[in-house]
């Protein structure tokens, strides 16, 4: 079945905010060597989806870098592949509103989505952490005649978690009867979404004008919540891995689970025929001098480790001076650390520098955060 891909890139920007101050959240580091955006890519492309489309609203320039013309996830294509879209401004933008949500997001690029001639479309996050063959969702949307088809799991909630999250029920046949959005009192097991949804390209372009016309500005509460009765919104369970990344405590707690949890890992990154891809560099191997002692951790290419480096993750082009301890944190890429220095529960930015000498430490609950290009 045509299937054509759109992906938000900035819907969730304000929930790590360290993170995102000059990137999109789509671009963030994750797992050793790769961008949040590509799981939701390599979960297209693998499901043969090569028709793809990022809606971007600011600070893109580092996710434009990223992706590039899309051969890394064989998207340069001459029909279909990989197109950014930025929001068509005018200049009654200011008083107009903005690209917040995912239906104004859709609503600034009406005229280039309109275009689209594939029979189906996927509507993801550009921040979905799994592993998720969509060609199953797409078939069983198929097979039940759905207006749309939300992809869900079922997790354990915290009020704090349940007020970042929408939460679906739904009876024995699959169909949507109620929707919580962000509930302010709510803990417990809950089938949340993963903000993937699959639906005809003709049902998104009605939706779209309908949103129009009527000044819509949620596509959760304005169009299924309102409509959850009188459309056949169904939902599909999806039982992998899922990192619900909400907070840098979030972003901190699921990295530390691919060093941990071996079935997290499995079932991120070792699902036959569904590779996570992602932008290919020809770095060098990692050089381990003979005063390195490294346990537990995931270290990417390209590294020079001289010190002690234990349960952590270390991201392209890393340095670790002699006599240097490295303890549950996360180096972004060519962060450079001197001799002698210590760091605890820390996550630095890309192109960091720490001196000799330096002990940083942070908490679990709250790691040191260190920002881009700063020297301590």
């Amino acid at each position: 079945m045509s299937t054509a891909g759109i992906i938000f890139s900035n819907v969730h920007d304000n929930n790590i905010r360290e993170l995102t101050s000059a990137r999109t959240i789509a671009s963030v580091p994750f797992g050793c060597r790769y961008r949040f955006i590509d799981f939701t890519l390599s979960n297209m492309v693998n499901s043969e989806i090569y028709n793809i489309s990022v809606i971007t609203n600011n600070n893109y320039l580092s996710l434009m870098d990223h992706i590039g013309s899309g051969k890394d996830w064989d998207l340069a294509r001459r029909s279909g592949g990989i197109k950014m879209l930025p929001p068509n401004v005018t200049a009654y933008y200011n008083t107009r509103g903005n690209t917040s949500s995912r239906l104004e997001a859709l609503k600034s690029v009406n005229y280039s989505l309109s275009k689209i001639k594939d029979e189906f479309v996927v509507l993801s996050d550009c921040d979905v952490i799994c592993n998720i063959d969509l060609n199953d969702i797409i078939e069983y949307h198929a097979k039940t005649g759905a207006d749309m088809t939300l992809a869900v799991k079922k997790m354990p909630l915290t009020e704090e978690q349940a007020r970042n999250n929408i939460i679906i029920y739904s009876n024995g046949e699959g169909r949507i009867t109620d929707i919580l959005t962000y509930p302010d009192s709510f803990s417990g097991d809950a089938e949340i979404s993963l903000n993937m949804i699959v639906m005809r390209t003709d049902y998104l372009q009605k939706m779209i004008n309908d949103s129009i016309a009527h000044g819509w500005t949620s596509l959760t509460r304005d169009v299924i919540a309102k409509n959850v009765h009188m459309g056949n919104f169904r939902v599909y369970r999806y039982d992998g891995f899922f990192a619900n990344i909400l907070s840098m405590k979030d972003y901190f707690e699921y990295s530390m689970e691919l060093i941990k949890n071996e079935a997290a890992r499995k079932s991120l990154f070792e699902v036959k025929n569904r590779p996570v891809l992602t932008k290919i560099r020809n770095s060098e191997p990692t050089y381990y001098s003979g005063t390195s002692r490294v346990k537990n951790s995931l270290i990417a290419d390209g590294c020079v480790i001289e010190g002690t480096v234990e349960n952590s993750i270390l991201f392209r082009g890393v340095k670790v001076g002699r006599n240097t301890t490295v303890r549950n944190s996360i180096l972004m890429q060519d962060t450079l650390l001197g001799e002698g220095a210590y760091l605890n529960c820390v996550i630095s930015d890309k192109n960091v520098v720490v001196r000799d000498g330096v002990m940083l430490s942070g908490v679990e609950s709250q790691p040191y955060y260190i920002s881009k290009r700063k020297m301590i």
